[in-house]
């Protein structure tokens, strides 16, 4: 049901058989489990962040309600499940000056044309320049790149597609990269007709840091989209507009970015509002 009617991502799907097959293994048969047993998953998972059990809790209960809605059974036990209370944490970021110490350092190393590190510079440019999610970077097609138009067609979570623009810069290091990239339909291929993983991106990405004089555990492909989202705001950009961009499904998601930049909006008031301009005389 959910890659046939919701077309969830390969790693959705990967993270809600881990959540059902750890329930399982602590409970048994989930099927027909009861409320109580329900209940006793707070104490199996009381070790772990509350994130976590949320996270584990919303995979149970669209499990249930999906066993209510094809008629296996005909009550719902997950209101036994545990909610815990979560605060969405602050997106981390990387300040102005990391952001160029990286690109000077990837920069410099591609200047010799090395195929490793011509690939370094385009991921650096379409993960901080474009705001990629770190999956849907590495398992773009080759025919994704753009040609003419400075925009790339990305599927998204859930199968959704949506534009998102190139740079100039990311353009001409594309171009370099593709003169010198292996064979393969995806534009970074790996080995035995595969993409480059995940795990291998973050790697070049914390290799890189540590070269440019940054502490690795600070750089990641996430932070680096957080940053292409809180720069572009500092930048005036419209926040539905870096929705589209982010790729996001509901805008409250997007609204995590604002509180990085609320000194230009405490500016912004002071300089914009009417009463503020009134009582400068303007």
């Amino acid at each position: 049901m959910l890659a046939a009617e919701r077309g969830a991502a390969q790693n959705t799907l990967v993270a809600y058989r881990r959540d059902l097959d750890g329930a399982e293994a602590e409970l048994g048969d989930l099927v027909h489990a009861d409320r109580e047993q329900l209940g006793a998953l707070s104490k199996a998972w009381a070790d772990l962040a509350p994130a976590s059990v949320a996270r584990k809790s919303s995979t149970l209960r669209q499990f249930y309600g999906f066993l209510l809605d094809e008629g296996v059974r005909t009550d719902d036990p997950s209101a036994a499940l545990p909610r815990p209370a979560i605060r969405r944490p602050l997106p981390r970021i990387l300040g102005h000056s990391d952001i160029a110490a990286l690109f000077a350092q990837a920069e410099t190393e591609a200047a010799g044309e090395r195929a490793a590190a011509v690939r370094t510079l385009v991921l650096l440019e379409m993960l901080y320049g474009s705001g990629l999610r770190a999956t849907e970077l590495v398992s773009l097609p080759l025919s994704a790149v753009p040609r003419d138009a400075p925009l790339l067609t990305v599927t998204g979570k859930g199968g959704q597609a949506r534009m998102v623009p190139v740079s100039s810069a990311a353009r001409t290091a594309l171009s370099r990269w593709v003169a010198l990239r292996p064979e393969g339909k995806y534009l970074f291929p790996s080995r035995g007709g595969k993409h480059l993983t995940r795990v291998r991106l973050f790697q070049l990405l914390k290799d890189l840091a540590a070269r440019a004089g940054i502490a690795p555990d600070k750089v990641s492909p996430h932070v680096l989209r957080h940053a292409f989202a809180t720069h572009l705001l500092e930048g005036g950009a419209d926040l539905r507009v870096l929705q589209t961009l982010l790729g996001h499904a509901d805008i409250a998601t997007t609204q995590i970015y604002t509180h990085v930049d609320s000194a230009r909006l405490v500016a912004l008031v002071n300089e914009r509002h009417p009463l503020a301009r009134a009582r400068r005389g303007d």
